[in-house]
């Protein structure tokens, strides 16, 4: 999945500065849809990832079943918030 795809796919540009608030509701509940019908792990994995970064990701408990998903998201997370503070 590349980002900026991702970006123009839910919202119609790849500048995320550019994106109107009603716009980016729609998009987020169209990503939270598109989550929930999708059966390929790292396609899902990938766009709880991208939801995590936009502030939108649901609950941890709520989006994988799986133990092994769900520590690898929270590996993700605590990827993210690290690079944020350097």
């Amino acid at each position: 999945m590349d980002f900026d795809d991702q970006l123009f796919r839910y919202f119609g540009t790849a500048d995320i500065a550019a994106i109107p608030p009603a716009a980016f509701e729609a998009g987020t509940e169209r990503m939270l849809v598109d989550f929930g019908l999708e059966t390929n792990r790292g396609r899902r994995f990938g766009l709880w990832a991208l939801m995590y970064m936009l502030g939108v990701a649901p609950d941890l408990d709520v989006a994988f079943e799986d133990a092994e998903e769900r520590d690898a998201a929270r590996d993700f997370m605590d990827m993210v918030d690290r690079a944020a503070k350097d």
